[in-house]
């Protein structure tokens, strides 16, 4: 398979993606298209035949990258307030989520086109692996952290270093395991720093908007009942605007129908020691296993107050 035919089969994919994630349940195609869409491969018609009706003025999708988005009002949902007329990029899924080996085979064919994504040439040169998501594709709970770091660059897998021994922490003490929760990030290669081989850097918007179309179909395939956003640029990520963690967290946001949990970025707890901090995140938590129906004893309860 040629690389430009990948790259103009990844551009339908994403194309067509981001039409069902608009709510759209069709699209418009001539006779003749259908027919060669369904005709034997043997007998395909000529390319003059193929080309669909539409105004010669119409542009084609872009191959290089998806087009930057609108940035979406965030805004506190609570559940028991009546849901407003949402934008289309915060619409509801529109069609019915996939199950059992149909689901498990999308999973792996995503991972596959992300494990093969060169539209960041810069993050290819740089990248040991592409770190696409780990954990349970049918958990109710679904973190999203914000890019790999050299650990995770380096394995393979999302949270695998200090700061993602911490969120194991976490999720253990919420009673779960990684093998129970899916776990992903906004990007999936590592940000370059060019000359350095360790420190992180925040993702631009450009990789961020190149790389979301992966994790949009994850949450699509994965219709988690919860997202926990993990710091500041996942929540920018989902929602396209600048987001203030310290302000935003632990209180429920919503995207496309599923609640939001925004809570610092594990990392954030490394450098801050402080048991309040480390309450406010616990807190947050406890607020997601409510939201979850899970049971929560006294002792989780009382977790990181003062003695």
């Amino acid at each position: 398979m040629s690389d430009l035919y990948r790259e103009l089969l990844d551009a339908a994919y994403f194309h067509l993606l981001d039409l069902k994630q608009q709510g759209n349940r069709y699209v418009v195609a001539s006779p003749d298209m259908v027919k060669a869409l369904t005709s034997d491969p043997a007998a395909t018609p000529p390319a003059s035949a193929l080309a669909p009706e539409a105004p010669k003025a119409a542009p084609a999708p872009r191959v290089s990258a998806p087009p930057a988005r609108a940035a979406v009002p965030i805004s506190r949902a609570p559940a028991s307030a009546p849901a407003a007329a949402a934008p289309a990029a915060l619409a509801p899924f529109s069609s019915e989520p996939l199950q059992g080996e149909a689901k498990l085979n999308a999973m792996l064919d995503l991972a596959g086109r992300a494990a093969i994504c060169q539209k960041c040439p810069h993050l290819v040169r740089s990248r040991k692996n592409v770190v696409f998501g780990v954990g349970d594709i049918n958990s109710p709970l679904m973190f999203v952290g914000e890019a790999p770091g050299a650990d995770e660059d380096q394995q393979g897998e999302p949270f695998v270093g200090k700061a993602g021994q911490l969120l194991t922490k976490i999720i253990q003490t919420m009673s779960l395991s990684r093998e129970t929760v899916y776990i992903a990030n906004i990007l999936k290669c590592r940000p370059d720093i060019p000359g350095q081989t360790a420190g992180n850097r925040k993702p631009t918007p450009e990789e961020v908007n190149t790389c979301l179309p992966y994790l949009m179909a994850q949450i699509d395939l994965v219709r988690p009942k919860v997202i926990v956003t993990l710091g500041g640029t996942a929540m920018e990520g989902l929602f396209g605007q600048p987001a203030l963690i310290t302000k935003m967290r632990g209180t429920w946001h919503e995207f496309r129908g599923i609640p939001v949990m925004p809570t610092y970025h594990p990392s954030y707890l490394l450098r801050n020691q402080a048991l309040s901090v480390k309450r406010e995140v616990w807190e947050d938590m406890l607020k997601v296993m409510e939201r979850l129906e899970m049971p929560i004893s006294e002792k989780q309860q009382r977790y990181f107050l003062p003695a």
